[in-house]
C-alpha cells in the first residue's frame, strides 16, 4: 500500500473515532446534565449516584433515561437510600422534559412537596411515596394534566384533598393512603360531603387508594365510574352506606375500619367480596351476618350484610 494511502486511512480512521467520541459525549443535553449534577450537589453527592460523572453522556447514569431521538432526560428514578437527605431539590422543575419522577423510600427525604414540580408539563408518572414528606398536598399537582400515576403513599402529608385533583383527565392511578389527610371531599363538586371530584360517572380512573387517613365524607353520595378497578378506603371516618350502583360494578373494595351503616348489596357483578374488606375495629359496629347460599349457577355464596355503627 502506498505511503499515501496508509496516511489517508490513518487520518480517515481517526477522524471517524474523535466524531464518534464526539456525539458520544453530545448525546445527553448538556441543560439536562447541568441540572442533574445540581441535583445530585443538593442530595450532598450520595454514592448511589455516583456514576453521575460530569465527563460521561448524563444518559448513561444510573437512575437516568433519555428520549432516544432528543436525548432529553425524559425519567429520574432514584430507589430505597437512607444515605440521601433533605428536601426536593427545586431544579428538579428545571428538567422540562421530564416523564417519570420516582423518589421512592427515601426515609431522610422530608419537607413540602417541590413546587417547582408544576413546572413539569410533560409529566405522567410521579411517584414520591414512602419517604418522609410533610405539609399539605399541594394543588398546583392539578396543573399537571398528563398524570396517570400518582403515588404521595407513606407519607407525613396533612390537610384536605385539593379540589384541582378533579382536573386531571388522564389519572388512571391515584395512592393517597398513609398520611394524615383530613375533612372532606370538597363539596364544589355537586354533592356536600361526596367524592365528585375523585369519582363520577364520567371519570377514567382505575385505582384509589386513600385508605389510612383522617378522611370524612358519605360514600352513599358516591358515582362510581365503570372503569374503577380498585377503590380501598379502609381506616378512614367515611359514613353512610354502600351505594346499590356498586353491584354493576367489578373492582375490590375495601372499606373497612369506618362508620359505615346499612345494607351491603348484592347482586348484579357483585357475588362475592372477602368479609375482611368490611370490618370495622374499636367496637363501634355490629355486623349483622345473613348468608344466603345460591346454588343456582354454582356461585360463591352471597351474603347479606347489615353494617351499624355508632357515630362520634
Amino acid at each position: 500500500m502506498a505511503p499515501n494511502l496508509k496516511l489517508s486511512c490513518l487520518l480517515f480512521s481517526l477522524i471517524f473515532f474523535i466524531s464518534i467520541a464526539i456525539s458520544v459525549e453530545q448525546l445527553c443535553n448538556p441543560a439536562d446534565k447541568k441540572v442533574l449534577l445540581n441535583i445530585k450537589k443538593a442530595f450532598n453527592n450520595p454514592y448511589v449516584l455516583s456514576s453521575w460523572d460530569p465527563k460521561q453522556d448524563c444518559c448513561t447514569w444510573y437512575s437516568v433515561a433519555c428520549h432516544p431521538t432528543t436525548h432529553r432526560v425524559i425519567s429520574l428514578i432514584i430507589l430505597a437510600d437512607d444515605k440521601i437527605s433533605g428536601q426536593i431539590p427545586p431544579e428538579v422543575g428545571d428538567l422540562s422534559f421530564l416523564q417519570t419522577l420516582m423518589l421512592h423510600k427515601l426515609p431522610n427525604l422530608n419537607g413540602p412537596i417541590q413546587p417547582t414540580i408544576a413546572n413539569l408539563s410533560h409529566l405522567k408518572s410521579l411517584d414520591l411515596s414512602w419517604n418522609n414528606l410533610s405539609g399539605s398536598l399541594p394543588s398546583f399537582l392539578g396543573s399537571l394534566k398528563n398524570l396517570t400515576l400518582l403515588n404521595l403513599s407513606f407519607n407525613n402529608l396533612t390537610g384536605t384533598i385539593p379540589s384541582s385533583l378533579s382536573q386531571l383527565p388522564n389519572l388512571g392511578s391515584l395512592h393517597l393512603d398513609r398520611n394524615k389527610l383530613t375533612g372532606q371531599i370538597p363539596d364544589s363538586f355537586g354533592l356536600e360531603g361526596g367524592a365528585w371530584m375523585l369519582f363520577g360517572a364520567n371519570k377514567t380512573t382505575q385505582i384509589v387508594d386513600l385508605s389510612r387517613n383522617l378522611l370524612e365524607f358519605n360514600l352513599s353520595e358516591v358515582v362510581f365510574p365503570r372503569s374503577l378497578t380498585t377503590l380501598d378506603l379502609n381506616h378512614n371516618k367515611i359514613f353512610g352506606s354502600i351505594p346499590v350502583a356498586m353491584t354493576e360494578l367489578t373492582f375490590q373494595l375495601n372499606v373497612s375500619y369506618n362508620r359505615l351503616c346499612g345494607q351491603i348489596p348484592v347482586g348484579g357483578r357483585l357475588q362475592s367480596f372477602d368479609l375482611s374488606s368490611y370490618f370495622n375495629l374499636h367496637n363501634k359496629c355490629l355486623l349483622i351476618l345473613l348468608y344466603i347460599i345460591s346454588t343456582a349457577q354454582n356461585r360463591w355464596p352471597t351474603f347479606t350484610i347489615y353494617i351499624c355503627s355508632k357515630q362520634t
